[in-house]
């Protein structure tokens, strides 16, 4: 949970889970708009993808500028730090059992290192082998969530129902601390799209995409609220505020001498979503590169593996920097909002290609009432938050996101290139053994 919001929820815990379900509801329309884009539009890349498509025509110069800012912001800060946080989680969880006061920050560090040298090496090495990774850790996931729904039905039929019969007496009736509130909802939620970064690696996708997003988002829904009702069976609303592991807590009463499953299973858990994270990063690094958007040796493959090595070993580095000067959290505290500036900006793309490419056949199609209502949220959510806590680090995100522009004229617009560039890239294909890809020929796999 983002820390920066953690007197809000404090403050407006029942807001909060009010907003679980609103967030659900709201994710869902939001899936469904992303199905009907990646059936249309089936390259990888997500929101650039999408944004590079819908934009791109409107100007030779101008139109490529949404997917642009959207790559820079997102492949040097929004995919990096998510990758460090998930790292950061894993090493917490992994070293908390061994020290009663938490573990030394030096050593949450360097097992965070570990971790992210291991989940790249992995998606470096073989596609195949990253996809079986995701799998297995997925079940323990699972299975973990299946214990913690188990244990809670038991409380509950013993009669441990205080809390939840509460509901939502003396809720936060404020629209900024409702958005606020909406943010550590949809943040449990965050990664649901990562399906759309990897669309040419998706078997089918005009079948596949939808039907995963149909099954995985109200699954997904069933087991947040099933785990959610467990632990105020548990643990009181204080507790639950308090509880820096709220799982470990949960264990801790329920388990007893068994408890030790579940800091394991978070573990598991946190190492899959790291992985997954890696995947989806490395793979918007590779799709902005090929577009020209960054520099072109990040869109090069293996030789012989076909997985992007350049790009993923770039956001190793850049997710493993972050962990080492820390502050990761404020970073995602400080520009989530403009994150929600992009994700409204693709729900308003997909109105612009409903206009511009309206002969286009699609295997898919929302109610065009679900795209506009999840643009105003995310309106909604990008200005509310600035004008509940107006403070100058909004601003100076807002500045880095439109800094893009500087290195957009010069290496894009006017196809400037820096000394030595060329004899760069030769040492890096050399020392990589790695080659250009084309989208319309290759496709990223083992």
């Amino acid at each position: 949970m983002p820390s920066a919001w953690t007197l809000v929820m404090e403050q407006s815990y029942n807001s909060h889970c009010a907003n679980i379900t609103q967030s659900q509801a709201f994710y869902f329309q939001w899936a469904l708009s992303y199905a009907e884009l990646g059936t249309l539009i089936t390259k990888s890349g997500a929101e650039y993808a999408y944004l590079h498509e819908a934009f791109g025509p409107f100007h030779k110069t101008l139109g490529p500028i949404p997917a642009f800012l959207f790559a820079w912001t997102s492949v040097l800060i929004l995919k990096p730090a998510l990758f460090g946080v998930v790292s950061m989680s894993f090493a917490l969880y992994t070293t908390e059992p061994f020290y009663e006061c938490g573990p030394p920050d030096v050593l949450v560090k360097i097992v965070s290192i570990v971790c992210l040298l291991f989940v790249s090496t992995i998606n470096c090495y073989s596609v195949k082998l990253a996809t079986k990774v995701q799998n297995f850790f997925t079940a323990a996931k699972l299975i973990a969530i299946a214990v913690i729904t188990i244990g809670g039905f038991v409380y509950m039929g013993r009669g441990e129902v205080e809390e939840i019969n509460t509901g939502f007496q003396d809720s936060v009736q404020s629209p900024s601390l409702i958005a606020l509130a909406f943010y550590d909802g949809l943040w449990a939620y965050d990664g649901w799209n990562n399906l759309n970064y990897i669309t040419e690696e998706i078997q089918n996708p005009r079948r596949n995409l939808p039907l995963a997003i149909m099954i995985g988002i109200p699954l997904v829904t069933v087991c947040y609220l099933f785990t959610n009702l467990s632990y105020l069976t548990v643990m009181t609303r204080a507790e639950l505020l308090q509880s820096t592991a709220v799982a470990a807590t949960w264990g801790d009463r329920v388990l007893g001498v068994a408890a030790v499953f579940i800091p394991i299973s978070v573990a598991l858990s946190t190492f899959g979503a790291a992985n997954g994270s890696c995947f989806t990063g490395g793979r918007l690094t590779f799709v902005a590169a090929r577009e020209g958007h960054l520099p072109q040796v990040l869109s090069y493959v293996h030789l012989k593996k076909f997985t992007p090595l350049p790009s993923l070993l770039v956001s190793t580095f850049l997710a493993a920097l972050m962990v080492l000067l820390g502050d990761i959290f404020a970073l995602i505290d400080f520009f989530s909002f403009t994150a929600w500036m992009f994700y409204g900006s693709t729900m308003a793309a997909l109105l612009v290609l409903r206009y511009t490419m309206k002969d286009v056949e699609r295997p898919y199609k929302v109610p065009i009432i679900l795209p506009i209502s999840v643009l105003c949220v995310s309106i909604y959510l990008v200005i509310a938050p600035i004008i509940n806590d107006p403070r100058i680090e909004f601003l100076y995100a807002f500045i880095f996101v439109i800094s893009g522009l500087v290195f957009y004229v010069p290496f894009v617009v006017m196809k400037k290139s820096l000394p030595y560039t060329d004899t760069v890239t030769k040492f890096i294909q050399l020392v990589l053994w790695c080659a250009p890809s084309k989208y319309e020929s290759e496709i990223i796999g083992d």
